[in-house]
């Protein structure tokens, strides 16, 4: 067994994070992420974030990330990757097994998961043929391996995901057929859905896919128009000669590592279902144990930071690495910055989510 100060799980915008602010406190720290390179997310994002200056508008998420691993370089945080966390035992023992063959326990006096969340899938007929995946998924092959996933792409889901990739899918040189959108209005930012419309890519509302047709993959998909109890009207069907289905139906938190360790669970619709429970520091009600991101609820990755820096600066205050003047300070400039990310029309949902899990008994 070995032994580190804190342990973040997970290198995403927000482990990045809440490592640099531990490792800015005086902590030292180790990041463990299963993938070949740190960064997450941000590494798909080749779009410009918007907001406001603190938030990083006008960067593109790929040099987001760039710079957070460069600062953690500078910082020296110790970074494992190809490394997968399998369990934590006893509050501080963190499992792992590194390159799949060296199985190693770290023994942690603060441990911080940002392990993100998983896409969700949609069944409908044919959903397992190839062809049908995740908009992640093809984000992932355009963006990080400059792969086109298929020409004729048919979208589920207006959501700014789906917008998104929508979009990126263009840029990549494919024929994006329609986006359809079960909800009776679009769903994503109207910034993102502008530029897909102008494209000329239609939009169909109270629509979803009814089935995906194909022998060895994906070679047509039939969409029908719902009523308002969400039911198929027969005699809309409309087929769309596409090879490619993507799914941009939501995120759920991938919590199953906190549940394993102890964190309570609590059930939050808005955020994405059932995440662990957290304090306004992002500590759950295993004392060691902190969590940042979309495993504590599905936001955008500019919150996801802003949380991460939360936990990280929490766990090293926890340590008495800084003084509480100093904390206080810096703990409410966050706290700032995620109500302003948490205002408007999309995030005061899941501010109000957010505040009932905090204060959830």
């Amino acid at each position: 067994m070995i032994e580190r100060e804190i342990v973040v799980i997970g290198a995403g915008p927000a482990g990045l994070s809440a490592a640099l602010e531990a490792a800015r406190s005086g902590a030292s720290v180790l990041i463990i992420d299963e993938n070949h390179r740190p960064g997450g997310q941000l590494f798909k994002q080749i779009h410009k974030f918007f907001g406001s200056h603190e938030h990083r508008a006008g960067v593109r998420g790929i040099d987001i990330g760039t710079q957070l691993i460069e600062d953690a370089s500078h910082l020296d945080i110790e970074v494992w990757l190809d490394s997968e966390v399998c369990g934590i035992f006893h509050e501080r023992e963190v499992w792992v097994v590194r390159s799949r063959e060296l199985s190693v326990t770290v023994k942690a006096k603060s441990i911080i998961i940002a392990t993100g969340a998983v896409e969700n899938a949609v069944n409908f007929t044919g959903w397992t043929l190839p062809g049908v995946m995740g908009a992640g998924a093809a984000q992932t092959m355009i963006n990080i391996h400059r792969v086109l996933p298929g020409k004729k792409v048919l979208m589920i889901g207006s959501g700014n995901v789906g917008v998104i990739v929508s979009y990126q899918l263009l840029q990549a040189g494919a024929d994006v057929k329609a986006v359809v959108e079960a909800a009776g209005r679009l769903g994503g930012y109207g910034v993102h859905t502008a530029k897909v419309r102008r494209a000329g890519v239609p939009f169909y509302t109270r629509t979803t896919v009814l089935e995906a047709r194909g022998n060895d993959h994906v070679s047509e998909a039939v969409i029908v128009s719902l009523d308002d109890a969400w039911k198929p009207i027969p005699g809309t069907e409309k087929v769309l000669d596409v090879d490619t289905i993507c799914i941009a139906a939501g995120l759920t938190p991938l919590v199953e590592l906190a549940f394993a360790a102890g964190c309570r669970k609590v059930y939050s619709p808005v955020l994405g279902g059932m995440v662990p429970w957290h304090d306004a520091s992002m500590r759950t009600n295993v004392p060691s144990l902190y969590i940042a991101g979309d495993v504590s609820g599905v936001e955008e990755a500019s919150t996801a930071m802003e949380e991460g820096r939360l936990a990280g600066l929490s766990a090293a205050y926890s340590l008495r690495y800084i003084e509480k003047d100093e904390y206080d300070s810096r703990f409410n400039d966050a706290l700032r910055r995620i109500d302003s990310l948490r205002s408007g029309m999309f995030g005061e949902k899941r501010r109000i989510a957010k505040h009932a899990i905090i204060n959830h008994i």
